[in-house]
Order: structure tokens, then C-alpha cells, then sequence
């Protein structure tokens, strides 16, 4: 969900506020119903103060009550999301906004129904499903609204199933939300071989747009390359923006970008007159092995980003978008449509899952590690 959900999503604003003021919680309130199954218990990642790997907790807990519109499912494999490195450090706003502490990261699962509230008539246990949730997903069982779950498609293993939500629907969102781009636009995404950047490239083929992908690394160039992009622009060993000048002479139709306050700039300067620039979050702003934020950094950082003027954006006739996954789950018919959609693109064999790389449940302190390095591809999945 990077929601990011794969990201750093919406951190720019909250970072200003962060800066100023120590971490603050609103709880969620939800009228519930208890719903009883054979499994009286669940194992959770609990996260009681922000920090580093050792703030990530296991506890067991009873089973979540339900309202009469949720499903219980218990959990086979959860996806790992750049953005649960950024709750757990106490630097995402939603997670304030909406949970507080302690709070559970995750925003993607898959597994099997174990129950069903008395008004769900669409799910029945022992349904293979997959879907999103607005924190809680790093638990062996977890509850949520029948809204945000869906079939898991075909013979989907639960572990690409489990990294395909909040990516492609991040993707999604971006591209057919706010981009809409038309066939033969040229598409610049970068980190190209990431979740939700792998999940840009395939979406924008699958458009009929020309895609070029950036990458950090040059062990990640296949990555990009499997997942479609007509060209792969790896930074370590290219320049970065003379390359891009060269593949879209003219500019770029529609830019997606993540890097935050290392690219930004350029990023828009790149576009083409029209051209759209979407952010959906600023990960060059965080630290890439530690665990914890470089205060200093975050406030260079935060002051270099750019500022867009309307004025200028309309002389230049240019367009910034930005948004964050998390806050858009009551948004239900655009979940519906774009999983709808997508669901289908899996079945006519447009799209696919992103590679997976799996860890043991009790090793989420290395898949964090792993993914805060910027040296994986694909996406990262839990297996309780």
C-alpha cells in the first residue's frame, strides 16, 4: 500500500510536523461483533515506540472481534512494504492518524477464511483469498472489512498472492487515477524493479505506453527487464538524466517517482509540455541500514525538496501529483474497480506477480533490514 504502500508514502508532510513536535495518536474506534472460530488465539508483530529492529515484537493475543461486515482469515503469507520500515521508526502519518501505539505494520496478506461476519455473503470458509488492511497484516490471523479481500486468482501461490495488492494498487492509483496515461505515451518509473515500481512497469505495458525504468543497481537491471520496460536506465553506471534526455528527447509523457528530494527536480524538469509527475513517496530521504532516521539528514532533506509553484506549473504547463494508498481504503468502488480490473489483466496473462523472496515469520527483523538496503527486487513476503 506503500500502501505503499511498497514506500514513504506521504511522508514529506508529516516530516514538517515531525520535526516540530514528538509522535501523538488518534486510536480507532469501530463498533464490533465477536465472531467465534477453533483457534482461540493469534501471533502478532507488535510494535509498542518507534525504533530500530528490536522494537518488532511478537505476542499473542486473543482473536479480533468483527463487526458484522468483516472476514477472518487466517494468514499463509504477508507482504513486506518499505512503508512498515517508516511506521516502525514513528515517521508515517496515517499510522498516527489512524492506529498509534502499539500498532501492527502490514498492509497485505493472503490465506484461507476462518470466519464470516453474519451480513458477508460473498466469502465462505476455507476461501483462498488475498487483500489489504490498513496496519495489522504482520499477525497469523487478522479481521477485516469484506471490502478490502478478494479471490486469489487461479493457482496463485499465497506468497505472490500476499505481494500483489497494495503494489499494483499503489500502481494502480497512479497511473489510471491521476496519470491516465493513452497508448504511445513514454513512461519514466523509477526504482523499476522494486514492488510498486515493478508493478508501474507492467501496468504501463499493459496500457501500451513505451516504459523506461531506472534502477539503483546493476543486479537489478533483469528485474526491470522481466517485469517489461523497453529500456533500463541503471544509475550506477549511467547518468542518470543525460540517458533519460536521450531515450525521450522531447520528454516524458507520465513520471513516477518515489526518490523523494534526489530527483524530484529533475523529475519534473523532464516531463514534456502536459507531462504528469506523480509522487508517491521519498525514499532517499531515509537510512538505508541502522534502522533508525538521521534527524539531520531528514531536515536537510526536507528543506532542499522542491516547492512546486502553480504559477510556474501552469507557464510550464506541467502537472504534480502526489498521494498516499492509506488513506484511501474507504474509497470502495475504487477498490473494487481497480482490483476488478487487475484481477482480470492477471487472468489474460498482461500482468503478473512480482518476484517474491520469502522469509520465516520470525525473521521480520531481516526483512527489514533487507529492504531499508535498497538492494532487493520485487517484493519481500512473510510466511507464518
Amino acid at each position: 500500500m506503500t500502501l505503499s504502500l511498497e514506500s514513504t508514502n506521504h511522508l514529506y508532510w508529516h516530516l514538517g510536523r515531525t520535526l516540530r513536535e514528538k509522535t501523538g495518536a488518534s486510536p480507532r474506534l469501530r463498533s464490533t461483533s465477536h465472531v467465534k472460530t477453533d483457534n482461540p488465539s493469534l501471533k502478532k508483530v507488535v510494535i509498542h515506540k518507534a525504533g530500530s529492529y528490536d522494537r518488532l515484537r511478537f505476542e499473542t493475543q486473543p482473536l479480533p472481534e468483527m463487526s458484522p461486515d468483516d472476514v477472518l482469515v487466517t494468514v499463509r503469507a504477508i507482504g513486506v512494504n518499505y512503508a512498515d520500515v517508516v511506521v516502525r521508526m514513528g515517521l508515517y502519518q496515517s499510522a498516527k492518524d489512524y492506529v498509534g501505539w502499539p500498532i501492527t505494520p502490514g498492509f497485505e496478506f493472503a490465506g484461507e477464511v476462518a470466519a464470516v461476519g453474519n451480513a458477508v455473503t460473498d466469502h465462505a470458509i476455507g476461501d483462498r483469498v488475498f487483500g489489504v488492511t490498513r496496519f495489522g497484516g504482520y499477525a497469523t490471523h487478522i479481521a477485516v472489512p469484506k471490502t478490502q479481500l478478494f479471490p486469489i486468482p487461479g493457482g496463485m501461490p499465497f506468497e505472490q498472492a500476499a505481494g500483489f495488492p497494495a503494489v499494483f494498487l499503489t500502481a494502480y492509483f497512479a497511473l489510471h487515477e491521476l496519470a491516465h496515461p493513452r497508448a504511445g505515451d513514454t513512461l519514466l518509473i523509477h526504482s523499476a524493479a522494486g514492488g510498486v515500481g515493478g508493478s508501474l512497469v507492467q501496468l504501463g505495458k499493459a496500457a501500451g505506453c513505451r516504459v523506461v525504468g531506472v534502477v539503483g543497481s546493476s543486479h537489478k537491471v533483469a528485474t526491470a527487464e522481466q517485469m517489461g520496460a523497453d529500456v533500463v536506465i541503471d544509475k550506477s553506471v549511467d547518468d542518470l538524466w543525460a540517458s533519460a534526455a536521450l531515450h525521450a528527447p522531447d520528454g516524458y509523457d507520465v513520471i513516477a517517482d518515489a526518490n523523494g528530494v534526489a530527483t524530484l527536480k529533475q523529475s519534473y524538469n523532464h516531463l514534456r509540455p502536459t507531462g504528469r509527475l506523480v509522487i508517491y513517496g521519498f525514499h532517499t530521504m531515509m537510512p538505508k541500514k541502522g534502522g533508525r532516521p538521521n534527524w539531520f539528514k531528514l531536515a536537510w532533506d526536507y528543506l532542499r525538496t522542491p516547492r512546486f509553484n502553480p504559477m510556474d506549473m501552469t507557464n510550464d504547463n506541467k502537472n504534480v501529483m502526489a498521494f498516499n494508498l492509506s488513506y484511501l481504503f474507504e474509497n470502495n468502488d475504487m477498490l473494487q474497480r481497480a482490483m476488478g480490473d487487475m484481477v482480470g489483466w492477471l487472468n489474460d496473462g498482461r500482468i503478473a506477480p512480482p518476484p517474491t523472496t520469502t522469509y520465516p515469520f520470525e525473521q521480520v527483523a531481516q526483512a527489514h533490514r533487507d529492504i531499508e538496503s535498497g538492494q532487493t527486487t520485487g517484493k519481500l513476503v512473510l510466511i507464518p
